[in-house]
């Protein structure tokens, strides 16, 4: 699992059981291998790469994963049945019926020796929706004493039972602001808020994100980084702020953001955002939920776990993708499937 905020590869080792009409799981070894300079760089810019660059990528990140994956299981001396591979996302723009998620599964196949699943958002694109988030398909079935998961990643997203459906989407861009503007200020993130927690609150530039079109529109709905560079970062460049106070005010809007969102119950939060103290503090401040933060290994590893579900669900051939939360025509089975 690859995420939009570029911090690393997340590898998990996940057994999956299915007694008595329902799942369990059992999370094992988990390592996020940070991105050396070169991966880093290289994903980062990929998106604006002629086509023929893309593929090449594609080709060479398949056997940089397989490395990866390989060390993992010869370093755990892991006994695996199925690899299931989210890659990394350059291109999300589902309403031209656009998703790419570079990686290719063939090559971690036979690299690995093993099969693989892999590209999990493409069948929903093309049967009408969104193509994430996938993530609500294992929070219903793996998660359900929960009345909300909610994600803090790249960007927030969260998921919750209503009139028998299973209803998700993306609530706002999240790490992928807070990091970039941390990173200009030359740290790899904003550890615990503490940068954004000094900076003052411009209360203009608060009330002007709110206003963006997206949070007024209904689900099902989704975020990629094309939209936060056309519509998030220019209103933010307008106003000549300190980074600092950037930053403040960018925690506030996605804590009101979020924080509206979550109305009574218990609230399970994973993803990088839930170790950034004063956006909790500040989501808190915002709702009436109840907020859970699990265990440390399964905060920081819940998206590759669920990826594993949706993989293992492919493998026996049982839909892992709602068209509640997509918008799609149908539920469906995504993702491509190599059987070694």
């Amino acid at each position: 699992m690859s995420g939009t905020s570029l911090d690393g590869l997340d590898i998990a080792y996940i057994t999956f059981t299915f007694f008595k009409n329902k799942w369990k799981y059992e999370l094992g070894e988990c390592k996020t291998i940070s991105y050396p300079d070169f991966w880093q760089k290289k994903l980062k810019n990929l998106f604006s790469k002629s086509e023929e660059y893309i593929l090449e990528t594609d080709n060479n990140y398949g056997k940089y994963l397989s490395e990866c994956v390989n060390a993992f299981i010869k370093e755990n001396k892991l006994k695996v049945e199925l690899i299931c591979s989210h890659g990394h996302t350059i291109f999300h723009e589902p309403q031209k019926k656009i998703t790419l998620q570079i990686g290719n599964g063939e090559i971690i196949s036979k690299e690995c020796e093993k099969a693989v699943v892999f590209d999990f958002r493409s069948k929903d694109v093309e049967l009408g929706g969104q193509g994430a988030p996938l993530v609500p398909v294992g929070d219903h079935l793996l998660f359900s004493n929960y009345k909300y998961c909610l994600n803090l990643g790249g960007f927030s997203n969260f998921s919750y039972q209503e009139n028998g459906e299973r209803i998700a989407y993306d609530i706002s861009p999240l790490n992928v602001v807070l990091n970039k503007y941390s990173n200009l200020l030359g740290y790899a993130y904003d550890d615990q808020g503490t940068i954004a927690r000094k900076g003052i609150l411009n209360q203009d530039l608060f009330n002007e994100l709110n206003e963006l079109k997206y949070y007024h529109k209904k689900a099902p709905k989704s975020l990629g980084i094309e939209w936060v560079n056309e519509n998030f970062i220019p209103i933010i460049e307008r106003y000549k702020e300190s980074n600092e106070n950037i930053l403040r005010s960018c925690l506030e809007h996605f804590s009101f953001q979020i924080g509206s969102k979550l109305k009574n119950n218990q609230c399970l939060v994973t993803g990088g955002g839930a170790f950034n103290t004063f956006l909790i503090e500040r989501i808190n401040h915002f709702s009436n939920a109840e907020i859970v933060i699990p265990e440390k290994k399964l905060v920081e590893f819940k998206e590759a776990l669920v990826f594993g579900f949706l993989g293992v669900l492919k493998f026996r051939n049982q839909i892992n993708c709602y068209k509640s939360v997509t918008g799609a025509s149908q539920d469906s089975i995504s993702g491509q499937l190599i059987d070694y």
